[in-house]
């Protein structure tokens, strides 16, 4: 046992190098991680929405008319071409459903148009039983 410990004090005497450590192996598997991540980025798929519309359907011609209601930015209120006082659309839409049972409903409305008589006359056509009613997304032209 003395002997070792004198082979000890003898290197560190001898002042030995220092040792290093060798970073071979780390960077081998850094890299190896590296392609393991972008190997399995590749196979991931991204969440998203299908967009793929349906077959367009040709519907038979039906034989109902369409019945527009113009509203203005003025408050003016125009079904068919017919100028109405806003108290009387209900009974004008009404009147119109039953002289048409399986007529359509456009309401077209002006930039300037109050928002609770536009509500008012869709109140009125969802009263008188009209479930679709069209809401053209151009401008009115006044």
């Amino acid at each position: 046992m003395a002997g070792r410990v004198d082979e000890l004090s003898r290197m560190l005497a001898e002042g030995e190098e220092e040792a290093e450590i060798d970073l071979t192996p780390m960077l081998d598997v850094v890299f190896i991680m590296l392609i393991f991540f972008i190997v399995t980025a590749s196979f991931l798929n991204e969440v998203g929405v299908d967009a793929t519309r349906p077959p367009s359907v040709q519907t038979p011609p039906t034989d109902s008319k369409s019945i527009a209601i113009r509203i203005y930015s003025s408050g003016q209120i125009v079904i068919d071409g017919l100028s109405v006082d806003p108290r009387a659309v209900s009974a004008h839409i009404t009147r119109r459903k039953a002289e048409s049972p399986g007529a359509t409903l456009a309401v077209l409305v002006g930039r300037g148009a109050r928002t609770e008589l536009v509500v008012g006359v869709i109140d009125a056509a969802r009263d008188s039983g009209f479930r679709g009613i069209a809401i053209p997304v151009s401008e009115l032209q006044e």
